[in-house]
């Protein structure tokens, strides 16, 4: 999941009034009429409103105003969109990468420049998040939704100082009720900041040093993740996920037990946003569909189904106060000053990046048959100590009340 403007940092959103516009009472797609087009568009897991919950069909509506069918497939990882972008073998009319992938597939010439006038939605876009760092003359890209990386933790399992640090991501006190992010931009920024380096560092020792704490941390690690973190922490199946905000908003509404952290050593703010890549056989009918996606009501309806945060100022505006002033979705000041956005990498080190998680998800944790013994004896001493404390602490507050 990346990046705003630093502006950002100046604090949580606050947007002046603007005039009240519906496009959607004005758009004609007469067009379109007749024609059976058909759109591919290739989105995260989990990431639009669908219908379930009451919520608005996003996609259906759109068929049924302009008659344009939608083909709408799932990618879990920047990584698994670009691979499958590169391959060629499949041909996509609208995505939604996130900020450093847009720069990278910028650079390599792997995306349609957007006609705007197809788009005039985009004013309700705040000025914040036009002309970011991925996309210097917003040419390419309109922002889609925005939020932080942090921990997600059990609190019934894990208690609340202690998730305030990518530290708790190696306790062996959690070993096999640890999630990681499986994908490497993600899984390298937690080891990176952990390490106290920048994110977008190309440093080779820094890398191979976060990389080597990857490989200490896997025999901890229960699985390797992405959309499958949904079931496992409603479920109570893990302890500790390091996870997308908006995501949390979500998984909380299931089980009341999770709790979310931003950890004190500071962490990842990112934008994902709507792109058109190159050779689209629909590009009026994808910008019509960004457009859409534009309209109030329907960045609205994306919004409060999905959780994250939205760069549509009249959206915004329209969401309830409680939700505006949530500092998970729409953190303060000093949280924000404490993030960091991803960039493309330089290829050099975008490679190593590469070839070193290779070696971390190839690691063999057996290789030290003592290792994993030695952590869970460790683990079981640890758990004992904490229960005697709480019991501890759980009758001299009942002998205090």
């Amino acid at each position: 999941m990346k990046k705003l403007l630093s502006c950002i940092l100046t604090g949580v959103l606050a947007f002046g009034i603007l005039p009240i516009f519906s496009y959607a009472a004005e758009a004609d797609y007469s067009r379109f009429e007749g024609q059976g087009i058909s759109l591919n568009v290739y989105n995260w897991g989990e990431y639009i409103s669908n219908g379930e919950d009451d919520s608005l069909d996003v996609n259906a509506e759109f068929e049924e105003r302009t008659g344009i069918k939608v083909n709408y497939t799932n990618f879990a990882s920047n990584e698994e969109l670009y691979a499958k972008l590169k391959s060629g073998g499949t041909s996509y009319d609208v995505i939604i990468p996130s900020d450093y992938m847009i720069a990278k597939l910028i650079a390599e010439d792997m995306l349609e420049k957007l006609n705007f006038e197809n788009i005039p939605n985009f004013e309700y876009i705040d000025e914040r998040f036009k002309n970011p760092e991925y996309d210097p003359a917003n040419e390419y890209s309109v922002p889609y939704m925005w939020g932080v990386v942090g921990i997600i933790y059990n609190t019934s399992l894990v208690d609340e100082e202690e998730a305030q640090s990518w530290d708790i991501l190696w306790d062996s006190r959690y070993i096999k009720d640890i999630l990681m992010f499986s994908n490497s931009r993600d899984a390298f920024g937690i080891a990176l900041k952990r390490l106290g380096y920048s994110f977008n560092t190309t440093d080779p020792e820094q890398l191979n040093e976060a990389a080597d704490s990857l490989k200490e941390q896997k025999a901890l690690v229960q699985a390797y993740v992405m959309d499958e973190i949904f079931d496992k922490m409603t479920g109570g199946e893990a302890a500790l996920a390091p996870y997308y905000a908006g995501d949390f908003l979500t998984m909380s509404e299931d089980n009341p037990d999770l709790a979310f952290a931003i950890p004190k050593e500071g962490t990842n703010r990112f934008v994902d946003a709507v792109c058109i890549p190159k050779g689209s056989k629909q590009k009026e009918a994808a910008e019509t569909y960004i457009n859409f996606l534009c309209e109030t009501e329907i960045a609205l309806a994306n919004c409060e189904y999905i959780g994250y945060s939205t760069p549509h100022a009249m959206a915004y505006e329209k969401l309830d106060e409680e939700t505006r002033n949530n500092l998970v979705a729409y953190p303060g000041d000093e949280v924000l000053a404490n993030t960091e956005t991803f960039v493309n990498l330089p290829d050099e080190a975008s490679e190593l990046v590469k070839n070193l998680w290779t070696q971390v998800i190839s690691t063999n944790t057996g290789d030290n048959k003592w290792a994993v013994p030695v952590l869970l004896l460790l683990a079981i001493a640890a758990s004992v100590a904490i229960n005697l404390w709480r019991r501890h602490k759980k009758k001299r507050d009942e002998a205090l009340y």
